[in-house]
């Protein structure tokens, strides 16, 4: 691993964090950005629905696998040489991905950002965190945290208005000047390290990407195809669990694997681990929830649905800002964190409120709660992560977290949508159970029952209140789980601070 110390002296430090936010900002955003373009795309590259389907798949797929890498990449390479590699190969797989012409080469180019991409977020968070002094480790988590969690919320709309006002090559050509600018700045302002020639574990990585592969494929495919009643499933199902053992007993048995899993052992890194898995399932289950929300039932254009889910962001910035400062005043880390619990399940018990025809403002006030909420949350968790672990565990430690945060977010969203769409059905069979022509629930002159159009429309409304109730049992069920984890909190240990040591909340410990 690469010797360092608690951190470095970077001669431009403002260029580095903002080289390395476009770079976290630009491979977050192309995370969401093309859900919304993906009907212009399945048309213009003649794609089957299923077929388009595997644009975002891919993706989510190749990042993962490539994710748990990024340790061993780092190392033997240098996170300066990995940087630069990984910025000017997510860029030229964007502009491959713009000029694409069929959905073959569309697939292939989106793995090729993947596999670039997978290493840009656990780097940045690592090289922050070497950049600055341990008493400023609140401070960088809360600029990384701005670009992860604002670029899943700034996605969706951006990738709708570039599609609307120009074509969606521009969801992907927009990477190349944001690229450029980066890597810019990362070779005028990352310093070199150390490199160290470690043996690559192919008998690991290949059980792990097994397992990885498998699981992001279940859970992305498993709505579509009624989870387990199809063979396909079952089949990633079978594949997960048997490439997760095997890794399992060959890291038992391997003097050095692929993953270092004794990694959570450490008490800190193993509660933040669990805890932004736990993040990850119901906030970016929220995020995915709101969308569809706003355009299919209360038909909101994605402009629209954009603009009343930036409050989310606004807050989020807010959040991260002041959390910050309080980190660094040397307050105690699981305060803030219990208050954003808490704010977060006030924002999802308010969403519970929720009808097919909410006003305006209630959802502004949500987001802007939940904002505040996931600021305060995400930055102490993430700072906490790295308090008791040595300097050259951290970039393999970043991969670690950030694959526990995104299989979580993959979780919690398939898991939310498979029971909107079977709520859905059930609350419509319930509901259509109760109408009659001489139904009260049935207002006098609303439809035409005697007519095929009228029929066609009731049953519309139906479904469209179904789905309503439907999404409120998902922000009920993610409101008690969010309490769930607030005893988690009790878990973390937080550093002794004597002497002058008293101003840094979060040193790194010794072991």
């Amino acid at each position: 691993m690469t010797t360092l110390p608690s951190h470095r002296e970077v001669p431009n430090l403002p260029l580095l964090v903002v080289s390395i936010m476009l770079a976290t900002l630009m491979q977050v955003i192309d995370s969401t950005i093309a859900n919304v373009a993906l009907p212009d795309m399945q048309g213009s590259l003649s794609a089957t629905q299923d077929q388009a389907a595997w644009i975002l798949t891919s993706y989510i797929v190749a990042a993962a696998i490539a994710t748990p890498a990024t340790g061993w990449l780092a190392a033997r390479f240098g996170r300066r040489h990995l940087l630069i590699v990984a910025i000017a190969g997510f860029t030229i797989a964007s502009v491959l991905c713009g000029i694409a012409t069929n959905i073959s080469e569309m697939v292939a180019f989106r793995v090729l950002q993947g596999l670039f991409g997978a290493a840009l977020v656990p780097i940045s968070q690592s090289s922050l965190l070497d950049a600055f002094p341990p008493e400023r480790h609140g401070a960088a988590m809360a600029l990384w945290g701005m670009g992860v969690m604002v670029g899943p919320i700034v996605g969706p709309p951006l990738g709708g208005w570039l599609t609307d006002n120009y074509s969606w090559h521009w969801v992907f050509l927009i990477n190349v000047p944001v690229g450029i600018v980066a890597l810019l700045g990362v070779l005028a302002s990352v310093p070199r390290d150390e490199t160290h020639t470690n043996r690559f574990d192919w008998r690991g990585f290949a059980f792990l990407a097994i397992g990885i592969a498998a699981l992001q494929l279940m859970l992305d495919r498993g709505n579509e195809k009624d989870w387990f009643s199809a063979v396909e499933i079952q089949i990633y199902l079978a594949l997960a669990l048997l490439g997760f053992y095997l890794y399992w007993v060959h890291w038992r048995s391997s003097l050095r694997s692929f993953v270092d899993l004794s990694l959570l052992k450490d008490r800190n890194f193993g509660v933040a681990t669990l805890f932004i898995f736990i993040v990850g399932v119901l906030l970016f289950a929220t995020m995915a929830l709101m969308p569809p929300y706003l355009q299919n039932l209360m038909n909101y254009p994605v402009v629209t649905t954009g603009v009343l889910l930036a409050p989310r962001g606004i807050g989020t910035l807010i959040a991260m800002t002041i959390v910050g400062r309080l980190l660094q005043a040397g307050i105690d880390p699981r305060k803030p964190m219990a208050i954003g619990i808490l704010l977060i399940a006030l924002s999802l018990g308010m969403s519970a409120q929720f009808g097919p025809d909410v006003p305006m403002w209630p959802i502004i006030n949500v987001g802007i709660l939940q904002g505040l909420g996931l600021g305060l949350v995400f930055v102490p968790v993430s700072t906490l992560a790295y308090a008791t672990l040595p300097g050259p565990a951290r970039t393999e430690a970043a991969g670690i977290f950030s694959l526990a945060r995104n299989i979580g977010s993959s979780i919690g969203i398939s898991i939310m949508f498979a029971l909107a769409a079977r709520n859905t059905q059930i609350n419509h069979a319930e509901i259509a159970a109760r109408l009659t022509p001489y139904s009260l629930n049935l207002p006098a002159g609303a439809f035409d029952i005697n007519s095929a159009q009228g029929l066609a429309m009731l049953n519309a409304e139906v479904t469209r209140q179904a789905a309503a109730i439907a999404y409120i049992n998902d922000f009920w069920l993610m409101m008690w789980m969010t309490l769930i984890a607030l005893p988690f909190l009790l878990l973390f240990r937080i550093p002794r601070r004597t002497g002058a040591a008293a101003r840094a909340p979060l040193p790194v410990a010794e072991h």
